[in-house]
């Protein structure tokens, strides 16, 4: 098994943009995460800028596009909403508790999740394959997922000015509790699918942990989530029948929890 050079400047990429975690620790996995994606897509163009096709160049446009929506949004929340903070205040540990070498630990694996995440269009790039029909389907459902994240926060944001002391129950969020995480997948299984028909061998196993990786981090987010909401509504009846209604993250799949799986810590 041999990673190309471009895989360690990919991986040295992520890990100077999600540096900024040493700032604030959540930031690892937070504004990291996302500009980290951004710039991955950005230097893959650069890197291969010989050997793009256009449905590599869509892919990688919608890594940036990606992560720097995701990211600027985080930001925002971060320093502009207020009440965010109120409600994380106990939600995530304090950075200064956390050991220097954790946080090291935390750094490289986090920087090696995000590349095996692109894993899928960059050994499409490293094998030199084009574009089939796969790289066009899978960008489809990229921007599919990418579109429905969006929205999700959109709906979330406007909800909670109209009525911020109540949870979100319209729009997205009657079809699950969880749109924008399932946006997330929807985005990630576009890039899983993009690489049908260039990813040789071993490669898959690479690309495999990456979708994995982040599959766990969404049912991970999402059970973070509903505790902290069954903490904020939980003796609101509304609030009770629209969770033992609305499936917590997959549509028409009746999975309505997953807080009591400790497992999904993450």
């Amino acid at each position: 098994m041999v990673f190309p050079i471009e895989f360690l400047w990919l991986f040295l990429a992520a890990m100077v943009i999600s540096s900024i975690g040493f700032k604030n620790y959540v930031w690892f996995i937070s504004l990291g995460y996302g500009f980290s994606i951004a710039g991955e897509g950005l230097l893959m163009l650069i890197l291969y800028g010989q050997s793009l096709s256009i449905g590599t160049i869509l892919c990688c446009a919608l890594f940036i596009i990606y992560g720097l929506r995701l990211g600027g949004y985080l930001a925002i929340r971060e320093f502009k909403s207020s009440s965010y903070k109120k409600n994380m205040t106990g939600e995530i540990k304090e950075g200064s508790t956390v050991p220097f070498g954790v946080k090291i630990a935390i750094w490289v694996t986090c920087a090696l999740l995000y590349v095996t995440q692109v894993s899928g269009v960059f050994y499409r790039l490293v094998n030199n394959a084009g574009t089939n029909v796969w790289t066009y389907v899978g960008a489809a459902i990229m921007a599919v997922g990418l579109a429905l994240e969006t929205a999700a926060d959109i709906q979330k944001n406007n909800a909670k000015k109209i009525n911020p002391k109540r949870f979100v129950d319209t729009g997205l969020y009657r079809i699950v509790r969880c749109p924008n995480y399932l946006g997330e997948m929807i985005f990630w299984t576009g890039v899983l699918i993009s690489g049908i028909g260039a990813v040789c061998g071993w490669q898959w196993i690479i690309v495999a942990i990456g979708y994995i990786g982040i599959i766990f981090v969404m049912f991970s987010g999402a059970r973070r989530l509903e505790i902290r909401q069954d903490k904020n509504y939980g003796n609101d009846p509304e609030y009770q029948k629209y969770v033992t209604t609305v499936p917590i993250l997959l549509p028409l799949i009746p999975l309505y929890s997953v807080k009591k799986h400790k497992w999904l810590v993450a």
